[in-house]
């Protein structure tokens, strides 16, 4: 047979190197916004740390073909009702109303997210009760209404993640997309401290909690108005795929109620 011309080998070698290569991602404009009236903070303490080594974000994900309303004024829910209703979008079968409050053991880190879209800055409150000594109350604020953990390691968030209580009631996170990455803020619990900051959480005890963020990029995590973690990002979740808030549980008895978000402007 004869041999192939050089010729025709260098094209079909031209060709194979020629495919056209991956398009290239994007990154979404994160902006900066104005402090609203009345809202400033003062220095948030040694629960304040730049991320600038998470700066990268998360692949993007399928968002919904509906994301829902914006949240553009104060907005509420007490769960005094039979069913979550068309407002929430449970990833689990295990999320229940029970006795008028938001309840779920072992979701395994599929969360019930809120339908209607969080503005870059707003405060979101709530009450949470953890009825286990093992504490665990999680919830996720800035995701993107749909994601839950693919793997029993919830590495794969979308979101700013809060955890009080977490890892069998020895730690209080705020992390950005992974619970377990090494530069999440936490704070470690000291059975018996006078310190509300590094208390352990208190089984059947209410806790009113609070996320915020104000300025477009620090996201601030207090509860009963004392200031657990400021989280200063970099490279901020915000727009398309981080306009979610959502609650969460891994294996313990928790329950949520009197939920308010609070808008602020730009």
């Amino acid at each position: 047979m004869p041999a192939v011309p050089r010729t025709a080998a260098l094209l079909v070698a031209l060709a194979v190197g020629c495919l056209p290569a991956d398009p290239p991602g994007f990154q979404r404009d994160a902006g900066v916004a104005k402090k609203p009236k009345g809202a400033k903070r003062g220095d948030a303490g040694s629960g304040k740390r730049s991320l600038a080594s998470s700066a990268a974000s998360a692949k993007p994900k399928a968002r919904l073909l509906d994301a829902g309303p914006l949240v553009d004024e104060p907005w509420s829910d007490d769960f005094n009702r039979d069913a979550l209703g068309p407002d929430w979008n449970a990833t689990s079968d295990v999320w229940r109303i029970e006795d008028g409050r938001l309840c779920a053991r072992g979701a395994k880190n599929h969360p019930v997210w809120l339908q209607r879209r969080l503005p870059k800055n707003a405060r979101i409150a709530f009450d949470a009760t953890s009825n286990s000594p093992e504490g665990d109350i999680k919830a996720e604020a800035w995701g993107d209404g749909m994601s839950s953990a693919a793997a029993n390691s919830y590495d794969d968030a979308t979101s700013y993640l809060l955890v009080f209580g977490g890892w069998r009631n020895k730690l209080h996170v705020l992390a950005r997309l992974n619970e377990h990455g090494s530069n999440r803020l936490e704070v470690r619990l000291v059975p018996g401290s006078e310190d509300p900051r590094t208390q352990p959480v208190v089984e059947g005890r209410s806790y009113h909690i609070e996320i915020e963020r104000d300025d477009g990029r620090t996201v601030h995590f207090s509860v009963d108005d004392t200031e657990i973690h400021a989280f200063e990002d970099p490279a901020p979740l915000v727009g398309p795929g981080h306009e979610h808030f959502a609650f969460n549980d891994w294996d313990v008895p928790v329950c949520f109620d009197d939920l308010l978000i609070t808008p602020f402007e730009d």
